[in-house]
């Protein structure tokens, strides 16, 4: 059995419907299917940000309904946390400036620690990462 965890961009994917995404899940029930911590992290930072943003309380209504439902679809996932191994392996990829995002960096942490598979179309970034095993659900 593989480990494969996904991408925040495959979950947004998967909580929108996305057929593939959802074809691609559903041909791999017999793997384990993950999220990270991070994967949450973003998506709750996301909601504070439009949040934020909402000038009026009609908007802030559908802010806290759409995270709602966001949360309804995070608590279905088995979520990986972030631990002192990975926390270290991160701070050696931030090292070596490959040019990607801190927290996608974080993700191949999770993933290089755990043997897992990171399942995103982010493959330019996640590609930096050697010896990071990624595929692309999406297509």
């Amino acid at each position: 059995m593989s480990l494969y965890l996904l991408d925040t961009d495959h979950v947004s994917l998967y909580q929108m419907g996305h057929p593939r995404i959802v074809q691609q899940i559903l041909g791999h029930l017999q793997d384990q299917l993950a999220i990270t911590v991070i994967t949450v992290e973003e998506q709750l930072s996301g909601w504070q940000r439009s949040l934020r943003q909402a000038r009026d309380n009609s908007r802030r209504a559908e802010v806290y309904r759409r995270m709602a439902l966001a949360i309804e679809h995070l608590s279905g996932w088995s979520v990986i946390p972030f631990p002192l191994s990975a926390l270290t392996r991160h701070a050696d990829l931030l090292r070596q400036r490959l040019n990607v995002s801190s927290n996608d960096l974080k993700i191949a942490a999770i993933a290089l620690e755990m043997s897992a598979t990171v399942v995103t179309r982010n493959t330019r970034d996640f590609g930096r990462v050697a010896g990071l095993v990624y595929e692309d659900w999406s297509v």
